[in-house]
């Protein structure tokens, strides 16, 4: 008995072996085009890989220390981010097209009555649902009062998918 449940449990680990992976399955918004998706299934076996939130970068060195033109508008800002993001990822053996979570805090331009999501479109569809890279992960955009620095309009979080 005891040797059958030994050769039971080796033949369940061998079998668990060869199983093929579960992949990501992306559920995108019905009858929409908006880039974004309804929602993501992760499989048990893949590992979640969460980065802190990341601000732009400086675009500007000529511009004055800390002043909003050293960082841009709301696209600039978004574009410098992701690329950092982008950055970040490769470092971790990762790409753009394994972000599964997005959620993004704007502060309104100086002036503007509220957020530019307008400019964060235009940086964040240089990155997800383009022809090279097609994937879109779930996202959350916010508009906060501010961020640590007063000059940052953008600070993005995501988690990425590493099956």
């Amino acid at each position: 008995m005891k040797h059958s449940l030994i050769a039971m449990a080796t033949t369940a680990l061998v079998l668990g072996a060869g199983a093929a992976t579960a992949e990501v399955t992306r559920h995108p918004i019905p009858n929409s085009d908006f880039p974004i998706l309804q929602a993501v299934e992760i499989p048990a076996d893949a590992t979640l890989v969460y980065l802190s939130g990341t601000v732009p970068q400086v675009i500007d060195a000529e511009a004055e220390a800390g002043s909003p033109e050293q960082f841009g508008d709301t696209a600039a800002q978004t574009e410098s981010t992701l690329a950092s993001i982008e950055a970040k990822l490769t470092a971790l053996d990762l790409t753009m097209g394994d972000v599964v979570k997005m959620q993004a805090y704007l502060v309104a331009p100086d002036g503007a009555d509220g957020m530019d999501f307008s400019g964060f479109m235009d940086g964040y569809t240089k990155y997800f649902g383009t022809e090279d890279q097609p994937n879109l992960p779930t996202r959350s955009v916010f508009e906060v009062a501010g961020l640590a620095n007063p000059s940052w309009l953008v600070e993005i979080e995501v988690v990425a998918v590493r099956p």
